[in-house]
């Protein structure tokens, strides 16, 4: 896997990914009482760190963008 993901896109990947793994537990939201929700925010959140740690996403290379330097 070539890498695809640049410095200020992985730390906005970290930054939004821990965002959305707490939030459903510390935000209090009506939105997330409901199973659904909290397992979505969670996945979503393990997916953006799990690109971000590899700095390889597979949209990007499926739509040719890099956000690396060359």
């Amino acid at each position: 896997m070539t890498k695809n993901i640049g410095t200020f896109d992985r730390i906005f990947r970290i930054v939004f990914a821990l965002l959305l793994i707490a939030l459903p537990f510390v935000s209090g939201f009506a939105f997330f009482q409901t199973t659904w929700a909290t397992a979505l925010s969670v996945i979503l959140g393990v997916v953006l760190l799990a690109t971000a740690a590899m700095r390889f996403c597979g949209l990007y290379a499926l739509f040719g963008i890099r956000t690396c330097g060359r």
